[in-house]
């Protein structure tokens, strides 16, 4: 287990250099950041110096070099909009994306175990329909258009929760909706397809043919060793909620980091962008580490060479 994690931890570091060479590629061809620093009766004179002082006017190679090695430093730069340091500015806004992306999952898990249990205890029914339709209705619909409807219905018709802000576990509720929703989608349809694979195995029908209740069938023998490619599709589903809540916290003015890097991108702030991206690449990359560690934990047949 110790080579393996080494093994793992030493594989981060060439993916996070790649990380960063894209990111930075993107940033050198979003445009001119000057352009949106100075205002737009600033001479050309000004702007050249502007640029001079930031080294724009380097070459990509130089500028590139510049930027590992203010890196390495945990220099992210300096944010033109909010006048301080980048990266804390990111990290200020993480606990925010991280109680979002948690409570969206508590919605997601508590939705998607028993709705797939069930559907795959009454397989082929009319309750199974249902749940296999609406799980792909639920993955269906963007996460801008379910919670413009949420607001719609339960903030301006019927004023049960506020539409914007992080103020309470009421204006958690809307939001943690809306990006658990798609995640509890994805997640009823595999386990419903694990626990029918499970529950044709041979030793569940020993299980039964021993007078085992069909509960005690289903929950003890069967949903616990259906739970490895379930805690995978937790494991990536968490990555995505980390990573793909930009629209949501968006429409609900959430102030957590995907607020901040659709902000930053449109005002080409390109320090913020830069820094948010890649805490975002090593927090997917920990993540799935971790879920693959979990793995260990769950089933001790499984051995990491």
């Amino acid at each position: 287990m110790k080579k393996y994690l080494v093994k793992r931890l030493l594989q981060i570091v060439p993916v996070i250099f790649i990380i960063t060479f894209v990111v930075f590629v993107l940033v050198y061809m979003a445009g001119d950041p000057v352009a949106l620093m100075l205002p737009e009766d600033s001479s050309e004179s000004d702007r050249e110096a502007l640029r001079a002082a930031l080294g724009l006017n380097d070459s990509f190679v130089v500028q590139y070099f510049r930027f590992l090695a203010d890196l390495s430093q945990g220099n992210f730069g300096t944010s033109f909009k909010y006048s301080q340091e980048a990266l804390p500015l990111v990290l200020e806004r993480l606990p925010a994306t991280f109680e979002l992306a948690t409570a969206s999952m508590i919605v997601a898990t508590l939705m998607s175990i028993p709705l797939g249990i069930y559907s795959a205890r009454k397989r082929n029914s009319l309750v199974d329909l249902f749940i296999t339709s609406g799980s792909v209705l639920g993955k269906a619909m963007p996460n801008f258009w379910l919670g413009i409807l949420l607001i719609l219905l339960f903030a301006v018709n019927m004023e049960l929760f506020p539409v914007s802000g992080r103020d309470g576990l009421s204006n958690l509720i809307l939001p943690a909706l809306t990006l658990g929703t798609g995640v509890a989608a994805e997640m009823t349809r595999l386990v419903r397809s694990s626990m029918l694979e499970i529950l044709n195995q041979d030793y569940i029908r020993t299980a039964r043919s021993k007078g085992l209740s069909n509960s005690m069938v289903v929950y003890k023998h069967a949903f616990r060793n259906s739970l490895n490619p379930v805690i995978t599709i937790m494991g990536v589903q968490i990555s995505h909620l980390v990573a793909g809540a930009l629209v949501t916290e968006s429409v609900f003015s959430w102030p957590g980091l995907g607020l901040l890097l659709v902000q930053a991108v449109n005002g080409r702030d390109m320090a913020v962008v830069q820094a948010a991206v890649l805490v975002i690449a090593v927090l997917v990359i920990l993540i799935n580490l971790i879920i693959d560690l979990i793995y260990r934990l769950l089933d001790p047949r499984i051995h990491y060479s």
